[in-house]
């Protein structure tokens, strides 16, 4: 079977029913049925995880399913059952793995044991753990200061790994953590800063509540943040109107026609013209008197 992705059409609803034949297909290819069943019961919970698949923040009262089918999907590549071991990289060297997609890594499973390269098979080998141990230790003791290491994490590590990676590598002493929001969000916390005077986004969920107008810029909810949604059809439901500035044309809906989130305004803009665009709103908008 060919790995290369397919584009096609859908005019399928973003949730209902087909999300969940989506999310227990996943779960079935992966061999975790119950395991990832119980796993999707805990997520976002207050007594459970967060997603691993995005930041979207918890609300205080939370349904029985507080997931998307990303995040269903990201649950279920955790708790695989599908196993990398030793014999796995013993038939492939690592040249041949750079060589395949990333999807097809990602199918093959998870790692059994610590794993460190050999330049001269090019070819992962196993190594016990305390062997991992002792050879982590002996690099970082060698470094003459702890600023000479940096210490990567994934987005798909979650926030209590994430919590105690930090302390391990702040008592160590340093704080060089590049991560993946480096390069997704470097513009961000350069720019915002200098307009705004703060790096990051102001909202809080509860802002949703008390609109009266939402503008939705750079963001597909329905694809990227589909529990987005939730907050967008309760919206519609009290009138408010929601303004969409976006290329793609989304099928906005949560399931059924009646729950379809309509926005009143959609601007199909071209890429590279929002910039225009926001200063183009902002010049039309009236001037508001100080003391309002």
């Amino acid at each position: 079977m060919s790995d290369k992705p397919i584009f096609q059409p859908n005019d399928a609803p973003a949730g209902g029913w087909g999300a969940l034949h989506a999310t227990a297909k996943a779960l079935r290819e992966e061999s975790a049925i119950l395991k990832g069943g119980r796993s999707l019961l805990l997520m976002n919970q207050p007594d459970g995880f967060d997603c691993p698949g995005c930041a979207w923040p918890d609300p205080k009262h939370t349904s029985s399913f507080e997931f998307c089918e990303n995040g269903a999907k990201a649950v279920a590549w955790e708790t695989t059952k599908k196993r990398v071991t030793r014999e796995f990289f013993a038939t492939w060297t690592v040249s041949e793995l750079e060589r395949q997609s990333d999807h097809w890594l990602e199918e093959q499973g998870r790692l059994t044991e610590p794993m460190r390269y050999d330049r001269s098979t090019d070819r992962y080998v196993p190594v016990v753990w305390d062997g991992a141990f002792a050879l982590i230790g002996r690099e970082l003791r060698a470094l003459a200061d702890p600023n000479e290491a940096e210490f990567y994490t994934s987005g798909r590590t979650s926030n209590e790994a994430a919590f105690l990676y930090q302390l391990f590598v702040r008592l160590f002493g340093t704080n060089n953590f590049p991560d993946c929001s480096n390069m997704c969000h470097e513009p961000t916390s350069v720019g915002l800063p200098e307009s705004i005077g703060i790096g990051k986004g102001t909202v809080v969920l509860e802002d949703f509540e008390h609109a009266d107008a939402i503008f939705i810029l750079g963001q597909n909810p329905g694809t990227n943040s589909p529990r987005m949604m939730t907050e967008l059809h309760n919206a519609s439901r009290r009138g408010v109107p929601i303004v969409v500035f976006n290329p793609l044309k989304e099928r906005a809906s949560s399931g059924s026609p009646r729950r379809r989130i309509r926005s009143r305004w959609r601007a199909s803009d071209r890429p590279g013209s929002r910039a225009n665009t926001a200063r183009s709103v902002s010049a039309a908008m009236p001037p508001r008197s100080r003391g309002s």
